[in-house]
């Protein structure tokens, strides 16, 4: 398990710290856990067997550890004003969004112990690696003061409802989109070690393996399910979660471009280096891909960005409820404007291109 500050003192040094709630906040999830009991694995069942064996294997099981040159290097972290608190917003939304899977993974091993063995041991595993990331995150969020009380969150946050089939989606998407900002952030350090300011960015690398894996176990699932791959309904869900979560990478990216700088990195252009690679790795699992050479993709995601920042202005007024209840309204109706011109540009068959993608 992660060795950090002893907790005694993360109590007294560390504030508990309440999220932000928005419409980006990752938010937790539960599903129809009779259904999952019952889907049909037969057509995956060799490839999930395999990445069972890998899972058991534990490979990150010594990674998450704070050893004394972690501990040295954190002393040495020097973040003060808008950069300390782009950071924070950072962890706190990793945070809570691993926390959130966590949750989902653990609730659906035990709901699924004595109907799906396979299922229920997988998706354990998975709880081991989500809760791992989510402690170690809470464990960094305590070097700067602050800490989530994950018990706290567990009891009263609100759970959304997803059907089985969203989940094998959603989470598929969100795997491998942590995975490609993990390893680009990884990469740029790699060749800028002078922007590293804190040493948590050096475990990212085995990290998002973790990521890695757990999206391809979502994709064998998904590909166990013909409905889900092989249907033109599918097709259609396919493009609107694609789209779902590259909107949301966006908007949460140009909030806190703040943190982007202090690692070097340009915002904008490291959301669309993710949001490509992304894409492309999905063909392998979904039927239908967004084309993201259409010259208005990113360009109405930028639009959306600019409005989802007049909408955080107007939050931050002082105005009264109602009254910034209806001067986002306009805001929120042009954002769902570009959101379906995007939608409607014609998609990328993945089935038709798939040898073509590595």
């Amino acid at each position: 398990m992660v060795n950090s500050l002893a907790k005694p003192a993360l109590e007294t040094a560390a504030s508990k710290k309440a999220i932000k709630e928005t419409i980006l906040t990752p938010r937790f999830y539960t599903t129809d856990f009779d259904k999952t009991a019952q889907l049909d694995l037969s057509a995956q069942e060799t490839e999930l067997q395999a990445m069972l064996t890998e899972m058991r294997a534990d490979y990150n099981r010594h990674h998450f550890v704070r050893d004394e040159e972690f501990n040295r290097l954190c002393k040495e972290t020097n973040l003060t004003g808008d950069a300390r608190q782009a950071f924070v917003d950072y962890l706190e939304r990793s945070c809570v969004s691993e926390f959130s899977g966590f949750l989902l993974f653990k609730e659906l091993s035990r709901k699924l112990k004595d109907r799906s063995p396979l299922l229920a041991e997988m998706f354990s595993l998975m709880a081991r690696d989500e809760a791992r990331h989510a402690g170690f995150l809470n464990k960094a969020m305590g070097d700067f003061g602050c800490t989530m009380d994950l018990g706290y969150l567990t009891k009263h946050r609100v759970y959304t409802f997803f059907p089985i089939e969203w989940v094998l989606y959603t989470v598929y998407l969100s795997e491998k989109i942590g995975y490609w900002r993990y390893i680009i952030i990884y990469r740029h350090l790699e060749k800028h070690p002078e922007n590293q300011f804190y040493p948590l960015f050096r475990y990212f690398e085995s990290w998002c393996q973790d990521e890695n894996r757990h999206g391809d176990i979502f994709k064998a699932l998904l590909r166990s399910q013909p409905s889900l791959w092989q249907t033109w309904q599918s097709r259609l869900w396919s493009r609107f979660f694609l789209l779902s979560v590259f909107a949301t990478h966006t908007l949460t990216v140009h909030e806190r471009t703040g943190f982007y700088d202090t690692l070097g990195i340009d915002a904008t252009e490291f959301d669309a280096q993710v949001i490509r690679k992304t894409n492309e790795t999905s063909a392998r699992a979904f039927p239908s891909i967004l084309n993201t050479d259409h010259p208005e993709f990113f360009e109405r995601l930028h639009k959306c960005s600019d409005l989802n920042l007049k909408m955080s202005e107007i939050n931050q007024s002082s105005q009264p409820k109602w009254l910034k209840v209806l001067r986002k309204l306009p805001l929120q109706m042009a954002i769902v404007g570009h959101l379906l011109r995007l939608y409607l540009i014609k998609p990328i068959d993945a089935e038709a291109t798939r040898g073509m993608v590595r």
